[in-house]
């Protein structure tokens, strides 16, 4: 049975549920899945994998150093394997030139060049951050004209349909 390899780097853990959604949807077309934090992971992709589905979230203009390193020091395995990324950020709910040029960097850094991205939009937790990061989310998200400034709540805008055809494109090249 194929079976697939799910490394993500979270921040704030809207990348972390989207990829256990992306291991729920391959899971339901009948192949094996692992969704792992890449911190809690170990350096390397084990052996045994398939494919690899890599996520990183982008904070303050870049995705997290220890996905770039993880890319960098397994881009041997990226390279031979079917494999894809897809990046989540607040960039990519509406401003997919910025989101992409977030891809471009991390690629320029890794030299991985995935057969396919997906570029997902994250959330605002307000409720989860503390009140400095509050009022600067809030600032960012008012300057780029977002009308979700009640920091009493959550908004998530991750495009769920979008994240499950990503999933499904990625299992058709697969097979």
């Amino acid at each position: 049975m194929t079976s697939i390899y799910i490394p993500y780097g979270t921040t704030e853990g809207q990348t972390a549920k989207i990829a256990e959604f992306v291991a729920d949807v391959v899971r339901a077309h009948g192949y094996e899945a692992l969704a792992v934090d890449v911190k809690h992971a170990g350096g390397t992709i084990p052996d045994g994998y398939d494919a690899v589905i890599v996520g990183a979230s982008v904070h303050i203009g870049k995705h997290e150093d220890y996905v770039r390193d993880f890319v960098k020091k397994n881009r041997a395995v990226l390279d031979r394997l079917p494999s894809a990324l897809f990046s989540v950020s607040l960039s990519a709910h509406g401003d997919a030139e910025n989101a992409e040029g977030y891809v471009e960097k991390f690629e320029d850094e890794t030299g991985w060049r995935p057969a396919q991205v997906g570029l997902f939009s994250g959330a605002l937790l307000y409720t989860q951050y503390g009140f400095i990061k509050r009022l600067v989310m809030k600032k960012i998200a008012s300057d780029k004209g977002s009308p979700d400034l009640d920091t009493s709540r959550d908004y998530v805008y991750t495009e769920w349909d979008g994240v499950k055809r990503f999933a499904e494109d990625f299992l058709a090249k697969v097979a």
